[in-house]
C-alpha cells in the first residue's frame, strides 16, 4: 500500500469521481520535464504511424512505460482505482484542425464487454498534450451515467464520426453534458462505464491527448477474449491470475 501522503487526489475529488464519474485534476499532471519529454514522444510516434495509427501506442514505443508507470501517475488513479492497479491501454488521441469529424456518445466498457470480469474500477487519464477547448473537441461527459455501461446503440454516420455506432440519442440529455476544457498537462479521470464523447475540431489549432486507462487487478482479464492485447502490472499484486508483461 502507498504512503497515503503521495496520493494526489482530496477526498472531496475522489468523492467527486464516484459520485459523478470523472474529476479534472487542474493542476500539472506531471513534471515539466517529463511532460516535454512525452510531447516528444508524441510528435515522434505521430510522424511515424500517423493520426491513426497511435492505439496502444506502448507496445510499440516501451518509452512511454517509464512515464505510465512512474510513481506521480500512480499515485494519481490510486485513490479511485485501488493499491493493487494494472495497466490496461493507451492511446495518443489527435484530431486535427478543420477535420470534422465527431466522437458519438459512447461508453468505453461497450467496446470491453465480455473482454474484463468487470468494469468497476476501470479508469481512464485524458492527459492535455494541446490545449483542449470546445472549439477544438475537448471531451464531453454526461455526469452521474457510470452506473451502467452497456447502453442501447444505433448506427451512425462513419464520414462524420469516428465510431460507426452511437448511444440512442432518446437516451441522453445534452444538456448536463460537462465540457472538459483542460490546458496542457491538466487532465481528468473518468469511470470506465461513463457517457462522453467529444464535438469536431472545427478550430485552426490540433487537439491531442494521451490516455492512460487502468484497472484493478482484482478485475479478470481473459486472454482469450483479448487476442495480442498486453497488460502489466502497475503497482501492488495481482488479486485475480491476470497474466502481466515484464
Amino acid at each position: 500500500m502507498s504512503d497515503t501522503k503521495t496520493l494526489r487526489l482530496t477526498p472531496e475529488q475522489v468523492a467527486h469521481y464516484n459520485e459523478q464519474g470523472y474529476v479534472i485534476y487542474d493542476k500539472p499532471a506531471l513534471s515539466q520535464p517529463t511532460f516535454d519529454r512525452l510531447l516528444e514522444i508524441f510528435e515522434e510516434d505521430l510522424e511515424q504511424y500517423g493520426y491513426d495509427g497511435l492505439d496502444v501506442i506502448h507496445f510499440r514505443d516501451k518509452r512511454l512505460l517509464d512515464i505510465v508507470l512512474s510513481e506521480e501517475v500512480l499515485n494519481l488513479v490510486e485513490p479511485v482505482v485501488g493499491p493493487d492497479i494494472g495497466l490496461w491501454s493507451t492511446h495518443f488521441i489527435a484530431k486535427q484542425p478543420k477535420v470534422g469529424k465527431a466522437t458519438p456518445w459512447h461508453e468505453d466498457s461497450s467496446y470491453w464487454n465480455g473482454r474484463v470480469s468487470t468494469m468497476a474500477g476501470i479508469c481512464t487519464i485524458w492527459l492535455a498534450l494541446d490545449r483542449a477547448t470546445k472549439d477544438n473537441g475537448c471531451m464531453a461527459v454526461i455526469p452521474g451515467t457510470h452506473d451502467n455501461g452497456f447502453s442501447q446503440y444505433i448506427p451512425v454516420d462513419e464520414s462524420k464520426n469516428i465510431f460507426s455506432s452511437e448511444i440512442d440519442p432518446s437516451l441522453i440529455d445534452e444538456s448536463k453534458a460537462v465540457y472538459l476544457e483542460l490546458e496542457p498537462n491538466r487532465c481528468s479521470l473518468h469511470e470506465g462505464r461513463i457517457i462522453h464523447g467529444a464535438k469536431p475540431n472545427t478550430s485552426d489549432f490540433r487537439r491531442a491527448g494521451y490516455t492512460i486507462r487502468f484497472f484493478p487487478t482484482t478485475s479478470k482479464v481473459f486472454p482469450e477474449k483479448n487476442p495480442g492485447h498486453k497488460i502489466w502490472l502497475a503497482r501492488g499484486v495481482d488479486r485475480a491470475g491476470n497474466i502481466y508483461e515484464n
